[in-house]
């Protein structure tokens, strides 16, 4: 035991992925259905290895978090600036309403008790959430005209006030928006009633029998027929062969031909004989109850040897954003041109799946989910947009430069007062990441960063972050904790539920949001996904999501920015 003690103190590099180990298992332990979480799991790590005392260089925590802070930025700067637009403008009032909330009822709560800046900021980071808050504060309380003594003392106060409050935080909101939300909009029946007549309301323009508006259970597939209806006695070209089979509310598309034993790629005037064999592409209901309109099902390998693809594509046409998947999908023109035999899957908005159906509005930067033909596919993700095709390559000159260029403009001081003022090289890293999404979304033939590499920046940028600050500080946090403990619990519940109690009633008596809008939009703002998804659970639809997004956009932002503002409140 002795020697592992000194060869972590020896290689503290080490001690930080031990944290990360044993903090990501710890973190997803589940009891019933809560669970400690990632980052609080590797918080508390950190510190019980902190107790080793291990000194770990305070740079690998600022590479890290800029990394992490960039990465937030860039995920939702599409939808952020988007907001920003008339359409989606009481989004932005209401969630910028709420983080106002988030900020001030901690700030009241934190001066009545006589905290002091440090203990206030991991206060405010705790009962919002906002874990970013710990980096941006720290950086803050860094740049005060204080001793470094008083400095060290502040922010290791930061991550004991954000253990003791995060946990009720996260499951304490979720609860509250899950369980008793719906009740303070009219009660949880009659919410989700709403909630399925808002869903009828998104989807009553498009027939369910449409397949490019259903879900994965339903996309298009492929399947060989005999053609043996006596409507093909005197043959038929594809064109008014599609035609006669949606006539019966079936939109299928034929898309190989075998004649004499030769099979043809199908063109819309090619013709269709009575006996020839043929791939249709369509909704499964169709083969299973409709089939007798062409004939019977036969398995023909040589015939269904083909190849389909299925891309996501990042929206940039101004002809479909704005428009919903109906419009899009019952533009005969754009059918013909761009759309024949393509089914879409899923539609994507920062990350969060949207409901499917043909009310969704289409914007700028969503991810659309197509499968189709090869070269249908081509030319519909070229009109639609940017074929976002896997790929394992990210564009780090764009991450170094958006990293740098935003570093730089934090790091630009100004003094109110005596006091000074900026928005750190964190704070422009965020905004940085920002305005480079947002630049991905408007030119997507540069700046990309797959998925994946995104989760590693998100998550391992922000826990290695945490790491090193719960092993810097835990010499500390055990006497921290208990005096603070109980107390700081107490008020952490208030701070988390006043700022939503007060949101729910804004957005129904002020903005008059439907109670999936409202819902979804206090889960954005406070940035809970765990909330989320307990109120999708609770309401029985996944319309809350529509509002979720732009007012995640505006809530990651500032409740980061207030950070920077706590500390400056507290000065």
């Amino acid at each position: 035991m002795t020697w592992f003690v000194t060869t972590l103190q020896q290689y503290p590099e080490l001690s930080v992925f031990l944290a990360l180990a044993l903090g990501f298992f710890i973190g997803n332990i589940k009891i019933g259905s809560f669970s400690l979480g990632s980052v609080t799991g590797v918080l508390l790590m950190g510190v019980l290895i902190g107790q080793l005392k291990i000194d770990v260089s305070p740079t690998v925590k600022s590479v890290f978090f800029l990394m992490f802070l960039f990465a937030v930025g860039y995920s939702v700067g599409p939808q952020f600036f988007r907001g920003l637009k008339k359409d989606g403008l009481p989004q932005v009032y209401f969630a910028v309403i709420i983080c106002i909330l988030c900020l001030l009822v901690p700030y009241a709560i934190a001066k009545f008790l006589n905290y002091d800046v440090g203990t206030a900021s991991g206060f405010l980071a705790g009962a919002n959430t906002i874990s970013a808050v710990i980096g941006v504060a720290s950086d803050s309380i860094n740049q005060l005209n204080i001793s470094a003594a008083e400095k060290a003392a502040l922010t290791n106060k930061i991550p004991i006030a954000y253990a003791v409050t995060y946990i009720f935080g996260t499951a304490g909101t979720a609860w509250f928006l899950a369980s008793v939300g719906p009740k303070l909009l009219g009660g949880t029946e009659k919410v989700i009633q709403e909630c399925k007549e808002l869903e009828a309301k998104l989807g009553q323009s498009v027939s369910d029998n449409d397949p490019s508006l259903r879900s994965a259970l339903n996309r298009v597939i492929f399947r060989a027929f005999t053609v043996e209806n006596e409507w093909f006695k005197n043959s038929k070209t594809v064109n008014e062969t599609e035609e006669y089979l949606e006539s019966f509310g079936n939109r299928v598309f034929i898309e190989r031909i075998k004649s004499n034993g030769k099979i043809i790629d199908a063109t819309p005037d090619l013709k269709i004989s009575f006996g020839d064999s043929i791939v249709a592409g369509g909704q499964r209901s169709f083969f299973l109850t409709d089939q007798d309109h062409v004939g019977k099902e036969i398995n023909d390998p040589e015939l269904l040897n083909f190849t389909i693809e299925t891309v996501s594509v990042l929206i940039t046409n101004k002809e479909v954003i704005g428009k919903t998947l109906a419009e899009i999908i019952k533009n005969d023109e754009l059918i013909s041109k761009n759309f024949h035999g393509i089914g879409v899957n899923r539609v994507t908005r920062a990350g969060v799946e949207m409901p499917l159906s043909g009310g969704l509005k289409i914007e700028r930067g969503d991810q659309i989910d197509i499968t189709g033909l090869k070269h249908e596919v081509d030319r519909s993700a070229n009109f639609l947009g940017y074929a976002d095709r896997p790929t394992t390559s990210t564009d780090i000159m764009f991450v170094g430069v958006g990293v740098l260029l935003g570093g730089l403009f934090g790091a630009l001081t100004v003094h109110i007062g005596h006091v000074p003022f900026s928005l750190s090289t964190s704070g422009g890293a965020l905004i940085a990441g920002l305005i480079f999404g947002w630049l991905r979304s408007q030119h997507p033939t540069f700046g990309r960063i797959p998925a994946p590499a995104l989760w590693i920046m998100n998550n391992l940028g922000l826990n290695t972050f945490i790491a090193v600050v719960g092993i810097s500080a835990g010499p500390g946090f055990v006497e921290g904790f208990k005096e603070l403990g109980l107390s700081l619990f107490i008020a952490g519940i208030f701070a988390s539920l006043i700022p939503m109690f007060l949101g729910l009633l804004i957005g129904r008596y002020i903005f008059k949001f439907h109670p999936a809008i409202n819902l979804g939009g206090c889960a954005g703002a406070r940035t809970t996904t765990a909330a989320l998804g307990a109120i999708q659970d609770a309401v029985k639809s996944n319309t809350p999501s529509l509002s979720y997004t732009v007012t995640y956009a505006v809530g990651n932002t500032l409740l980061i920015i207030w950070g920077v503002v706590i500390v400056l409140l507290f000065s």
